[in-house]
């Protein structure tokens, strides 16, 4: 348990010190941000901000990780790995959107089809590889099965499990990316959410198939394969995010950029699929889910009818246009997210004990 405090501070420590470096380093290039001229006139005043933020809290994480490994003496599980290498592959496409948006000095970046290419290379990537490794007890990284607090049903295949893992990780990946449009937004959802998950792995640790018959409900076992791991990979990430939350809130210093958003994005969907909570990710994430419905209705509303339903999409604009302050959007939908993630440990936990 040591590894995952250990990440957490670690992370925290980096990314307070490490993005004020790096807001300095950006502001230097002059790598700020373009902002849409049909977004609220507020945002006018954040144009130059330093953006590409989401470096400070990738590489303290990464870092987090493998320090609390070393000071521990504990080895990187494949897991562990896999997720991560999963959250800076996403990174590194957002980096990519995000200095061609600075180069070329427009709020677009990357093509679509180009954006596209690059998740579905990470994805497809990481989808594969995390049916591979099998540990001493035949588990690997990831299941062909579909799972909600627990694997369930029948298999779904290693082609569909690859197509399903791809759905979940541009979902959340571009669903993160549309929450990212206030101060603190996105980087404080995240910090709940990675919360949670830090829980749920050291629950699964705790009631693991493999402790036999330590287990206090034989009965509802995780078969995970690497459970400790992946709390300790969510540790470090709350702990970055959270220190990237102190540049980020309201007046942000710096943004995440794409950069960002779709590592957080990746990431969490990564955490979801190795630990077996896919469609539970729908609850834990439901502010992504909840902004991300109302582009898909706003958008479905305007082609079917040629009227919007909301003043402006995504989601948190709308209410600034009705003349909520930044700030009350953002701490009333963390509000939302908080609520989010104790539904979905309430049921987490509820499965557990209902197979008692």
């Amino acid at each position: 348990m040591k590894q995952i405090l250990f990440a957490g501070v670690i992370g925290l420590f980096l990314t307070l010190i490490g993005t004020p470096l790096l807001i300095k380093l950006l502001a230097r290039k002059g790598y700020g941000q373009y902002i849409r001229d049909d977004g609220p006139r507020e945002h006018a005043s954040k144009r130059g901000t330093p953006t590409m933020g989401g470096i400070a809290f990738i590489l303290a994480t990464v870092a987090a990780y493998f320090l609390s490994k070393v000071i521990t003496g504990y080895t990187p599980t494949y897991s562990g790995l896999l997720v991560l290498g999963l959250m800076v592959g996403m990174g590194m496409v957002g980096f990519l959107d995000d200095y061609i948006k600075i180069v070329k000095r427009r709020s677009l970046g990357l093509r679509a089809k180009a954006k596209m290419a690059g998740q579905l290379i990470v994805g497809i990537a990481f989808a594969v590889l995390s049916l591979q490794f099998a540990d001493s007890r035949g588990q690997t990284p990831a299941s062909t099965k579909l799972s909600f607090i627990t694997d369930f049903g029948w298999t779904i295949g290693p082609v569909l499990f690859v197509v399903w893992a791809l759905f979940m990780i541009l979902a959340m990946s571009n669903g993160v990316n549309l929450t990212d449009g206030l101060d603190g937004l996105a980087t404080g959802a995240s910090v709940l959410v990675f919360g949670a998950y830090t829980f749920i792995g050291v629950w699964q640790f705790q009631e693991s198939c493999a402790n036999g018959e330590t287990l206090t409900n034989p009965g509802a076992c995780y078969e995970v394969r690497d459970p400790l791991d992946l709390a300790v990979v969510a540790s470090a990430l709350m702990g970055a995010c959270l220190g990237f939350l102190w540049w980020n809130t309201s007046p942000a210093k710096i943004f995440m950029g794409d950069t960002g958003s779709l590592a957080l994005g990746g990431v969490l969907a990564g955490l979801a699929i190795c630990s077996r909570t896919e469609l539970l990710l729908a609850i834990l994430g439901g502010l992504f889910v909840l902004i991300t419905m109302s582009v898909v209705i706003q958008v479905g509303s305007f082609r079917l009818t040629g009227k919007r339903v909301f003043r402006m999409a995504p989601l948190q604009h709308h209410f600034e246009l009705k003349g909520w302050s930044e700030v009350l959007v953002v701490v009333r939908f963390w509000i939302i997210q908080g609520i989010c993630v104790i539904v979905g440990l309430g049921l987490f936990y509820a499965g557990w004990a209902a197979d008692k």
